[in-house]
């Protein structure tokens, strides 16, 4: 079954380079490209999700948003060799602009789920921990792994994990850079639903169909 279709937005003008823009059963699927096998979250990335995110916000036809793996792995953290060429302010403002997206994502208006399989990874899980659910490949896996890098994730992951699967487990995580697969993360509580790699972004699509559908039942 395929998950792309044609469809016309109002910002015509909008040329996505980094994430690729589809439509799927009225839900916009935001997903990394086919050629990104271990995607990372760049300035470039971060700055188009926020705006691709602006541009649904924007139009009528969406009723939620996934956020997809490439066709190997979902985002795998920053990457390493532009962050290594940061120092004092654009550190601090790298930082922040992942704060920022993954902020909005938390607080947009339609629902938002991710849609993961492969490495779930740093950055990458952070941004998964922003989204209002997780569904998940049985190959998928998650982790922290700053750890082994004298880092710590800066963009949310010490306060959104910890409420989903508990303190002495993120500890686990953090401190270890351990991964956990997707069964143990869905007894965790980390993701909502495991899914074969042919069924993602159908199940993504269809959990943020319901979310939608239960919050316009309930005003």
């Amino acid at each position: 079954m395929t998950w792309r279709s044609q469809f016309t937005i109002h910002d015509s003008e909008f040329a996505s380079q980094h994430l690729d823009f589809q439509s799927h059963n009225s839900i916009a699927v935001l997903a990394f490209p086919p050629d990104e096998g271990y995607p990372r979250l760049t300035r470039a990335v971060l700055k188009e999700l926020g705006d691709l995110l602006n541009v649904v916000g924007r139009e009528s036809l969406f009723h939620g948003v996934v956020i997809a793996a490439s066709v190997e792995s979902f985002a795998t953290g920053a990457d390493v060799e532009e962050i290594v060429e940061f120092h004092g302010l654009a550190a601090r403002e790298f930082a922040w602009a992942g704060q920022d997206v993954f902020e909005k994502i938390a607080r947009f208006p339609l629902p938002v789920v991710a849609a993961i399989r492969g490495f779930c990874l740093g950055g990458g899980l952070d941004l998964a921990l922003a989204c209002h659910a997780r569904v998940a490949t049985y190959d998928a896996s998650f982790g922290h792994p700053g750890a082994s890098l004298g880092l710590i994730t800066g963009w949310g992951g010490t306060q959104r994990l910890p409420r989903l699967i508990g303190k002495a487990q993120v500890l686990q995580m953090l401190l270890t850079g351990d991964r956990i697969p997707a069964t143990q993360a869905l007894t965790l509580g980390l993701v909502d639903e495991l899914v074969t790699s042919q069924d993602l972004i159908d199940a993504a699509a269809q959990r943020a169909n319901a979310i939608a559908a239960g919050v316009s039942r309930h005003p």
